[in-house]
């Protein structure tokens, strides 16, 4: 997880929360404290608002949370702020701490107060590809090198997939291609910039469209329960879902592969192949071009899960 942190102490609201009856309807004072993890390389660098989380805004909707409904215990009011700040797309984890400088202890005391500490549980679609070099031995180092990443966590790894070029130079060697699904607890943006650094040590370079590649690591969905569901983006250095996964047998068969149950994938799966009936059920090894490819190197299954077809 990265070391950056946003913090916003102190905040004071008068509220009404508590056991007993009397709590309900006498606002006592409550000081909030929130610790934000985010990834703040790129708003270093840009100096834009746009590619941080608004500190401003953390607070009133925190603020909002303590003056809202009655609750009887501050850990559940602790739990609600940390769940509002998880809807920030940039946050990573959210630590906070609630206190209640007077509550009704009977007895002299400076403070009491709760802590919880939440992180982000993402599941994120990762599409790998490759045709050059030791094909499948960059497939497995990628796989391995995306295992040991802080804050992602394999889930399932689909079988090797064979198909032939499309577009791009003739000649082409045959591409090998997969998809792993991760639980992350990484901001979009985050996870991608760390599958490019994957890429860049296999000496991938964008210079040819659709031309022979060393490794290729795409983001083609990203869901987060605490944002409701499968995110969409339309930044032009991520777009989400993918505009083009759809299209391409070699994504969605090893997806689908990947994750049956997914609902992504099987709408995926039915809309390429024209049948919207076909949701429940799997590809055919061959179909839409898509081939079993060579085996996973033995290393991988320590790393992730693997299907089959």
């Amino acid at each position: 997880m990265t070391g950056d942190l946003i913090r916003v102490a102190g905040l004071r609201v008068e509220a009404c929360h508590g056991v007993f009856p009397e709590e309900k309807v006498q606002p006592r004072p409550f000081v909030v404290d929130i610790e934000l993890r985010v990834d703040l390389s790129r708003a270093g660098s840009s100096d834009d608002l746009a590619d941080t989380v608004s500190y401003a805004e953390i607070a009133h909707r925190a603020v909002e949370v303590v003056q809202g409904e009655p609750v009887d215990l501050i850990e559940h009011l602790a739990e609600r702020i940390a769940a509002v700040c998880l809807q920030e797309p940039l946050v990573e984890a959210a630590q906070v701490r609630v206190h209640k400088p007077e509550a009704p202890v009977g007895l002299p005391f400076e403070d009491v107060s709760v802590s919880v500490h939440r992180e982000r549980a993402a599941t994120a679609v990762v599409a790998l590809g490759a045709n050059l070099s030791d094909p499948v031995m960059r497939l497995a180092d990628a796989v391995r090198r995306i295992g040991t990443l802080d804050g992602v966590d394999p889930v399932m790894l689909s079988p090797v997939v064979e198909t032939d070029p499309v577009g791009g130079p003739e000649g082409q060697p045959v591409y090998l291609n997969a998809v792993l699904v991760v639980r992350t607890r990484l901001a979009p943006h985050s996870l991608l910039a760390r599958l490019h650094e994957v890429e860049s040590v296999h000496g991938r370079v964008r210079d040819v469209r659709w031309g022979p590649r060393t490794l290729d690591l795409d983001l083609i969905d990203y869901t987060d329960p605490a944002r409701g569901g499968s995110c969409r983006s339309d930044d032009p250095r991520l777009t989400l879902p993918h505009p083009r996964a759809f299209e391409r047998a070699f994504v969605v068969v090893p997806w689908l592969l990947a994750d049956p149950a997914g609902e992504q994938a099987r709408r995926a799966w039915a809309e390429l192949s024209g049948e919207p009936g076909r949701e429940a059920s799997r590809p055919v090894a061959g179909e839409s071009g898509v081939r079993p490819g060579p085996a996973w190197p033995s290393f991988v299954a320590a790393t992730v899960a693997v299907s089959s077809w």
